[in-house]
């Protein structure tokens, strides 16, 4: 199947390599901002974990400047320009925002299809951020970031993958060359040094670039509603899991380390939930063996249903959402690169 879609993604390519050029030699146009703003992204659809990353750097920067992520909000019903608050729904900003905003009071969360408008807006505003974050822009070079980070995940290397339709690839694996860090994201913790300067030879950076390695932290499970209050999940004797993620192969394989019974139900990345979609997963809550069961779900996921009506339906069952935080592979260096780009280029206002 893939030699046979292969004509198309050489079709793609060829569109995507005009596109680059025409931004190489200034046809296109790229805006440049006077803040410190720094894109986190990647080549493939998804799955490699932006938003954890998103938020490491949230909580790395946050408690010294004034943050603002900046989010197309993608699957929202609006457009233009939102700024995201807690009475917002996925249908508003979009799922990932809510997400940001329901895990941090002080960073602020931009929405808007137009990054350049959504940066020049929040410039404008009293007391306006002093750091931009562009969560999933790193193929949108109509706004210049001064800092692109690229994710590519340890099992999935953007150097052994092809465009979409072939492949999971949005854009040519010469588009790297932009980036100053790399992370190979998802990767095993305490991954060995051999395996590293293996992986990194496949990459092949450019002299300038620098490499890093994150792994995904499973957090204990929280609850979400009355019903798992005072509940210690480890107790339960069936697990449903339902998510509407890129890859949640690993969630899958954290949980089923703990529970002898996990059943899960697949919904496709960003999926907008249903009051059927609801009644099927509490029916298949019912036909779970064993008398402690417990429904899971991911923070993306529980963030569809924050202020939307859904969310009571799942009141007679105890309900737990996975966090999950990630963990970089020389945390220290990592976070001075990030740092000492900010203050190069910040003005405190």
């Amino acid at each position: 199947m893939r030699i046979l879609l292969l004509p198309i993604a050489f079709f793609h390519h060829i569109i995507l390599i005009i596109r680059h050029k025409l931004y190489d030699w200034h046809i296109l146009k790229s805006k440049k901002h006077d803040m410190p703003v720094i894109c986190v992204g990647n080549l493939a659809l998804g799955g490699t974990g932006k938003t954890p990353h998103v938020e490491y750097l949230a909580d790395l920067l946050s408690g010294t400047y004034r943050v603002c992520i900046v989010s197309r909000g993608y699957g929202r019903k609006t457009k233009g320009f939102q700024l995201a608050n807690t009475t917002c729904n996925a249908e508003t900003v979009g799922d990932e925002p809510v997400q940001y905003v329901s895990k941090f009071s002080d960073v602020m969360v931009a929405v808007d299809e137009n990054r350049n408008r959504a940066i020049e807006l929040m410039d404008s505003i009293d007391r306006p951020p002093e750091v931009y974050l562009l969560d999933d822009a790193f193929q949108h070079r109509s706004t210049q970031a001064g800092l692109n980070i690229l994710l590519t995940a340890y099992d999935k290397l953007y150097c052994n993958d092809f465009l979409f339709p072939a492949g999971t690839l949005r854009d040519i694996k010469s588009a790297a060359k932009r980036a100053e860090i790399i992370i190979v994201s998802k990767a095993p913790d305490q991954l060995g040094e051999l395996e590293k300067a293996e992986m990194i030879g496949r990459l092949n950076p450019l002299p300038q670039q620098k490499v890093f390695f994150s792994s995904m932290v499973y957090e204990p499970l929280k609850a979400v509603n009355t019903a798992a209050m005072g509940l210690d999940p480890k107790v339960a004797e069936s697990v449903l899991l339902f998510c509407g993620i890129a890859r949640p192969q690993a969630l899958e394989a954290e949980l089923k380390r703990h529970y002898q019974r996990v059943e899960v139900l697949r919904y496709t990345d960003h999926h907008s939930y249903t009051e059927t979609d609801v009644k099927h997963i509490l029916e298949k809550v019912e036909k779970l063996k064993g008398e402690k069961k417990i429904v899971v779900t991911t923070e993306k996921d529980l963030a569809r249903f924050i202020n939307s009506p859904y969310l009571c339906k799942f009141d007679s069952v105890p309900f737990f959402v996975a966090p999950v935080s990630i963990k970089i592979d020389e945390e220290e260096k990592f976070n001075e690169e990030i740092l000492n780009y900010v203050r190069k280029n910040s003005q405190h206002r």
